[in-house]
């Protein structure tokens, strides 16, 4: 998903909830709490919102005009922006279809701040093509990564698998990037299936270099991120019609263990088929389903 531009109004929001922190009184929030946003429109690649809206707490001279941040929880007191306004709806651009969000609305504003409304939970309408998942792995830190993808057209017209790909993003941890890609089987034929795998090393280097790390050169017990991309080489799939199962495995050179624990696409398995969001797939280089940071 591409970064959101930083406006003005993002500025201004970051002081004002500065400034309203440090202004606030012991006795707790000065504005109350917006209502928990509502799905107005869902589309592919965004979302309007509106929420019912907050009012000031006590003395009515202090009021000053009421900013709301929309939110997507991460974790303890912990979010992402995804946008901000001086009014009761917004629409939200840049998501990925077929991907859920947790979203929630806070008011600021330069005397005060509420708290967080109740998050909810949308899943952005489908794009052009979803991406099934489903785990055959039971143990994730033995020697090898073992899953099935199949990709389907979710769109309106023929989709070009030369123009799909579709990233499985993982940690190579202790900075190990060592990893054999494979393909064991696949209703459309492993030879029209191509594996590259690509990570990502952190700055820095061994100790005491005082030079650019080498290229490569992985800081040790570091994981270092990256991902396995499938490509295609040819095929089209029509409206509804998928690719069928595409069985992966991968290990390393030396087969040592593999902890797929921290791996941002794993999920544990399950004997399910899931659209796993947090594995990405993109056409003609257009992020159609997942997001990382959802």
């Amino acid at each position: 998903m591409s970064a959101r531009r930083v406006t003005a109004a993002v500025v201004l929001a970051a002081l004002a909830s500065l400034l309203a922190v440090n202004a606030a009184s012991a006795d707790g929030p000065a504005i109350s709490t917006p209502g928990s946003p509502t799905v107005v429109a869902n589309g592919p690649h965004q979302l309007t919102l509106s929420w019912t809206p907050s009012t000031w707490i006590g003395d009515p001279a202090a009021e000053q005009p009421i900013n709301y941040e929309v939110q997507a929880p991460l974790g303890p007191n912990t979010y992402r922006w995804l946008g901000t306004t001086l009014d009761t709806t917004i629409t939200l651009t840049d998501l990925a279809p077929g991907t859920t969000y947790r979203i929630a609305v806070a008011a600021r504003a330069l005397g005060g701040y509420s708290d967080s409304s109740s998050a909810i939970t949308v899943r952005t309408a489908s794009g052009r093509a979803t991406v099934s998942y489903l785990n055959l792995d039971w143990s994730p830190t033995n020697n090898q990564i073992q899953h099935i993808l199949k990709v389907t057209n979710t769109g309106t017209g023929p989709l070009d698998l030369s123009a799909v790909r579709v990233r499985y993003h993982l940690r190579f941890e202790g900075g190990n990037t060592s990893l054999v890609p494979n393909c064991d089987w696949a209703a459309l034929g492993c030879a029209r299936i191509r594996q590259t795998v690509q990570f990502f090393i952190p700055p820095g280097g061994p100790p005491g270099l005082t030079t650019p790390a080498p290229p490569g050169y992985p800081i040790p017990g570091t994981a270092a991120p990256g991902w396995v991309e499938l490509t295609f080489t040819d095929g089209t799939l029509e409206p509804g019609e998928s690719t069928g199962p595409i069985q992966l495995r991968h290990h390393r050179h030396s087969w040592s263990d593999i902890d797929e624990r921290d791996d941002p696409s794993w999920l544990a398995a399950t004997s399910q088929w899931t659209e796993n969001g947090r594995i990405t797939l993109d056409v003609d280089g257009v992020r159609e389903f997942g997001d990382l940071s959802s």
